[in-house]
């Protein structure tokens, strides 16, 4: 097995090869040798012999496989690309090899439940935040790595996949995890930010899918500019005292993570969010628009889990409250913006 310190060049290590993960992976091959995991053999041969995965376009130059092992011995910077769905189990499958020097980034918007085994969200009466997990706090809970770094921003991952100009944060505590996603991300099309607020821009990249459901239901009414700028505003509001509530700062959410992906997500038919919002509002069930999305809409979960959260901790977000009773409380969309209309907000800008 390669020891950390073997003369032999690292790798760099990309873990699933969704859209996004196959865009970081092209992107990361552009400057350095990059081998990227996936779970099913299938994909791993179509990677390496083919040069796609499902279809999407990798550079010649990436490898793939199926060994947790032998990426984890192959690579000290590992990119987590993954649904939050499976963030959990692929962390406990990495545990074993990884090491304190290793150096994880993910860019998995979403969150994951601490419950007592075989207990589920449904049956919890109150939900504290040491009960939700963001994506870094499962890698230090799940692994021995330390040195943990997030990536966000409004990166559509058809748009990386053709080269158009974009940006990103790197969040970690540590400077040293920001300047590596720097140097291996940074091009001239790709602008690469840092931020030490790690929980903040992870809720940001979180909070703003909330409210691209919202924007594209807005849309599927058949809806106008005014009322999209509204939304934007007032979600933009909900996201910075969410985002106070469960430990980040304002400055994450009026940054690039927040706003910045609020905005692109919001105006996105791209968004897988989006989509699920601008499908509710044309008379689709939320079953019907599961089944037949290949890659999960974060959103979703993350509006279960919030709601269930301000419900505990006694706060107002009537923009997440309303779309919980329009995806899981039969309230019609309609309904939900006319009481949206109706709520009293008295105060334009509160956080300031």
């Amino acid at each position: 097995m390669a020891s950390r310190n073997s003369s032999k060049p690292k790798l760099i290590g990309v873990v699933g090869v969704g859209s996004f993960g196959t865009a970081i992976a092209n992107m990361l091959a552009e400057k350095n040798e990059v081998m990227v995991y996936a779970r099913k053999q299938e994909v791993v041969e179509e990677i390496n012999s083919n040069h796609t995965a499902s279809g999407k376009s990798l550079n010649p130059a990436i490898r793939a496989t199926f060994s947790p092992e032998e990426i984890s011995a192959s690579c000290n910077v590992l990119f987590f690309m993954i649904p939050s769905a499976a963030f959990v189990e692929v962390a406990q499958t990495f545990a074993p090899f990884l090491h304190p020097y290793h150096l994880v980034i993910h860019g998995t918007k979403g969150l994951a439940l601490n419950l007592p085994k075989g207990e589920s969200l449904d049956e919890v009466k109150k939900l504290h935040r040491s009960q939700i997990l963001t994506m870094s706090e499962v890698i230090l809970q799940e692994t021995v790595a330390v040195r943990v770094g997030c990536l966000a921003g409004p990166n559509i991952s058809k748009e990386l996949s053709q080269g158009q100009p974009a940006a990103t944060v790197i969040a970690s505590k540590y400077n040293e995890v920001i300047l590596e996603g720097q140097r291996l991300l940074r091009s001239e099309r790709f602008q690469v930010y840092g931020n030490s607020d790690i929980i903040g821009v992870e809720l940001s990249g979180v909070l703003k899918n909330i409210i691209a459901i919202a924007a594209g239901a807005l849309a599927g009414l058949g809806l106008g500019e005014n009322a999209k700028g509204l939304l934007i505003s007032r979600g933009m509001v909900e996201m910075v005292h969410l985002s106070k509530a469960l430990g980040g700062s304002v400055q994450s959410v009026i940054g690039l993570a927040g706003i910045g992906d609020l905005v692109t997500t919001c105006n996105s038919v791209d968004s897988r969010n989006f989509t699920v919002g601008y499908r509710l509002a044309k008379g689709e069930s939320l079953d019907q628009i599961l089944d037949s999305m290949e890659e999960v809409a974060e959103g979703v979960n993350t509006i279960r889990i919030i709601d269930a959260f301000i419900k505990t901790v006694g706060i107002r977000a009537p923009i997440t409250e309303n779309l919980h009773r329009v995806l899981f409380e039969d309230l019609s969309i309609e309904e939900a913006l006319q009481f949206l209309m109706k709520y009293p907000f008295s105060v334009d800008v509160d956080f300031v």
